[in-house]
């Protein structure tokens, strides 16, 4: 009872009104000067950690200071964005209040009104300003209205969303505000009277005036009245008006009478509007109620010589690109992604150890002064295992002086794994990486579900982790194309391998991406099994999908040549240089599926263990990987190859010059990470996911996102149980070059094209497997065998690599021999 008796005493009211009008101010200064400043701030608050507290407060711009863009930064960007100007506008409203309480006006109702107008522009803004996200500092929509914005647009689509706000603001308006239904309605009976009553494209007005109209006025308003209003008008019309609509009445049933035929036909009767000509004449203009088709040339003069003209609608022409595109995903369209609620929840420590950095900052400082290495400035900017220290130097201090000095600070610091950049390229600064005592773990299931990663445009998106300032690593596999990944057992080379994988099956449908893995250690892949019929591909003749037997790795790569050499074809064919711009024709149908046209999808190609690989099988396995990373990226075939023993005799030269994109754990030597990186700096990682990666020049380090084996079983078990294809993707059939020795083919069992291939085949002279698929319009796995069939009964010669087959049979009168022989 005391505190409400304290706020009733006109004093304290008072106080208290200014106070909210002095905030309301000062935010509104704030929010202002964040369009001109928060770019600057946002940037040093969110990513840098100063040594000395006062230098963050130096280093802002806002005109509020510190606090202010603390306030314009969470209000703006973390919230409803822009709207919450109408926040501050009700609060002002609250503190006049407050303070004259004389005013009167409905509290309640702009309370209201604010929060409506805050919560509906903010989606407003959200959704119609998303694609400024990620490229400005300001949210305009805040958070709020972005993942508002994202749910309306997942559930209802973004029409949808469209629809839902105007729908709303119109109600708004409609319900707050009593006259907005007056204002509507004359507008509609503007449209009404402008388009919905016209003959000969004038205005029923319009034709008035022209007649002397001089005694009576058209207006909008009577021009749309209701019938009982023209029945009322009716009335009051002169009875000799009546006799003539009488006259008219039976002159227009003796007309029907003599057009019979007409007469059969349903006809509506439209409503005659009755416009007075004058003091004893008058006519009537039959408006139609409905928009039909009306010959503009002659005009109605009497209704005695009223005539209907019926035209004639031409069917319309067919339009070859009106044809709904070809949907490659419609044999599994009730397939569904798997969930983020698939990964587990860890509670990740966001806090950073601010004792920690100033002491790391003046170990630093003593070592370089130490050393003779003067500097002006250091900055911190902490990542979730590694913290990068930007340091400044003096002027005229050379960098040659602190280049050695790793392993000097990291005596100081007592830290393993001091990584120097010098310099930082793009900056004027020096880099010195220090691990954090406290390394944070980067789950998945957080990086999967960011915002970048949900709304990319990637064609492979892989998303791998989180760098040293905190964002979202994401590379496109298309562009790399091929990686090339190494690491000492137990640094996350596996778990690194999952992380891609995860990626591309949270963001692809299984009829646009396939994948071939080659297992040796029998137990990295054993848990993608279960979606053999969803996104693994695979040898016909083999029995699982994944390959851990190594003795048939070459047969499977051989393979994959054959699949880029047929899809080249086929790019050709369709005279495009590329996998996307063949999909996207053959989606617009612009490809016979006849001709041998299919879509096609990409090929991942992930062999673990190449060291063990290249023990057993030896160099044989190179030329294949040589050729696909040469030429399969136009194509949609990329490759990742795994190790943990990079060194020079297992990544040779072929390999690490068609494979410019490194992933590199960390390794045992420097030897070991020049191999991988051709630089020094693997081997200085601390480990557990903590990884460089090099797409040529730049190098980034990355803390790699973990994802555990339960989770990569619950994604597997959730697609597994949709619907899926009847077999895994196949890939083409390999014959090797032994001799032309043909192996396990039963010329009892043939083809039922059999006979007529071998007569294509002999009356063409060519023994070609792409001209048998094309003529019969089947596989390529099909043709391939009916072209072994062929060579088994001595029709066509062996392989010759990629020229046609030799035709052993000059003509038709000797081939049915053959045949009849084999039947």
């Amino acid at each position: 009872m005391k505190i409400v008796a304290f706020f009733r005493n006109e004093n304290t009211r008072v106080a208290v009104g200014i106070v909210v009008c002095f905030l309301c101010l000062y935010l509104l200064l704030a929010f202002i000067s964040f369009f001109f400043t928060g770019g600057e701030d946002q940037s040093f608050i969110q990513n840098s950690v100063s040594n000395d507290s006062s230098y963050i407060r130096s280093q802002i711009q806002n005109w509020a200071g510190y606090y202010g863009a603390l306030a314009a930064d969470f209000f703006i960007n973390r919230t409803f964005g822009v709207s919450c100007f109408a926040m501050l506008f009700f609060f002002v409203l609250l503190g006049v209040r407050l303070i004259l309480k004389n005013i009167s006006f409905s509290l309640k109702k702009v309370f209201f009104v604010s929060s409506f107008l805050m919560i509906w522009s903010s989606l407003f803004f959200g959704f119609f300003f998303r694609p400024l996200y990620d490229s400005s500092f300001m949210f305009l929509g805040g958070e709020h209205g972005h993942q508002i914005g994202l749910w309306f647009d997942a559930r209802i689509g973004w029409l949808g969303t469209i629809l839902l706000l105007f729908s709303t603001m119109l109600l708004f308006c409609i319900f707050m505000y009593p006259s907005t239904l007056p204002v509507l309605q004359r507008v509609g009976r503007w449209l009404k009277g402008k388009f919905g009553k016209s003959v000969d494209g004038n205005d029923v007005a319009v034709a008035a005036e022209v007649a002397g109209d001089s005694d009576s006025e058209v207006c909008d308003d009577e021009a749309a009245d209701e019938y009982e209003d023209d029945d009322v008008s009716d009335e009051e019309e002169p009875e000799e008006e009546e006799d003539d609509d009488e006259d008219d009445e039976t002159d227009d049933a003796e007309d029907d009478e003599a057009d019979a035929d007409r007469k059969a036909e349903p006809q509506v009767e439209a409503r005659p509007e009755k416009v007075q000509a004058g003091e004893n004449d008058s006519f009537i203009i039959n408006v139609p109620n409905s928009e039909e088709d009306f010959s503009g040339d002659e005009q109605v003069e009497n209704q005695e010589e009223a005539f209907t003209i019926n035209e004639v609608v031409e069917e319309e022409a067919f339009d070859p690109d009106n044809i709904e595109p070809y949907d490659p995903t419609k044999d599994l369209e009730f397939y569904k992604k798997p969930p983020l609620d698939l990964f587990k929840k860890y509670d990740v420590d966001r806090g950073y150890d601010e004792d920690e950095l100033r002491r790391n900052n003046e170990r630093i400082r003593e070592v370089l002064s130490s050393f003779g290495v003067e500097l002006t400035s250091i900055s911190a900017t902490v990542g979730p295992t590694v913290t990068l220290y930007e340091v400044t130097l003096a002027p005229g201090v050379k960098i040659s002086k602190i280049k050695n000095l790793g392993d000097d600070i990291a005596l100081s610091i007592a830290a393993k794994g001091i990584r120097i950049i010098a310099p930082i390229p793009g900056k004027g600064t020096i880099g010195i990486e220090v691990p954090n005592s406290k390394p944070k773990m980067v789950p998945m299931g957080e990086i999967i579900g960011s915002k970048k990663f949900q709304e990319t445009k990637f064609e492979l998106p892989i998303a791998m982790g989180r760098t040293i300032t905190n964002e979202v690593y994401m590379v496109d596999l298309c562009k790399m194309p091929h990686i090339l990944v190494a690491g000492a057992t137990g640094q996350g080379k596996s778990v690194g391998l999952n992380a891609i994988i995860t990626s591309l099956l949270y963001k692809k449908h299984p009829a646009e991406l396939k994948f071939v893995m080659v297992d040796p250690k029998m137990v990295e892949f054993s848990m993608y099994a279960p979606i053999v019929k969803h996104f693994l591909a695979k040898m016909p003749d083999a029995e699982d999908a994944i390959i851990t037997d190594v003795t048939k790795v070459v047969q499977t790569l051989n393979s994959l040549c054959i699949e880029m050499d047929a899809r080249y074809e086929l790019l050709k064919d369709a005279k495009v240089r590329q996998l996307v711009e063949y999909n996207e024709k053959f989606i617009n149908r612009k490809l016979n599926p006849n001709n041998g046209h299919k879509f096609l999808p990409y090929i991942v190609v992930v062999i673990d263990e190449f060291a063990d690989l290249i023990m057993q099988v030896g160099k044989e396995v190179e030329t294949p990987i040589a050729r696909i990373a040469q030429k399969a990226r136009a194509v949609g075939i990329h490759m990742i190859l795994a190790t943990q023993r990079p060194s020079a005799n297992i990544i040779t030269g072929v390999i690490r010059a068609n494979f410019p994109a490194r992933f590199a754990f960390k390794v045992s030597t420097g030897l070991e990470s020049r191999v991988i990186l051709d630089q020094g700096g693997a081997e200085q990682l601390i480990g557990r996911g903590d990884m460089l990666i090099s797409q040529g020049n730049d190098f980034e380090r990355v803390q790699c996102a973990f994802v555990d084996t339960p989770e990569v079983e619950g994604i597997t078990q959730y697609i597994s149980e949709q619907q899926g294809y009847p077999t895994a993707f196949l890939l083409p059939e390999y014959v090797g070059e032994e001799g032309g020795e043909v192996k396990n083919v039963d010329l009892a069992k043939r083809d039922p094209l059999f006979d007529e291939a071998a007569m294509l085949v002999v009356a063409n002279q060519q023994g070609s497997t792409s001209m048998i698929q094309r003529k019969f319009s089947i596989g390529f796995n099909r043709a391939g065998r009916i072209m072994d069939q062929l060579e088994a009964a001595k029709i066509v010669g062996p392989v010759e690599g990629s020229k046609p087959r030799q035709v052993m049979i000059a003509d038709i009168s000797h081939l049915e021999t053959v045949l009849q022989n084999l039947r």
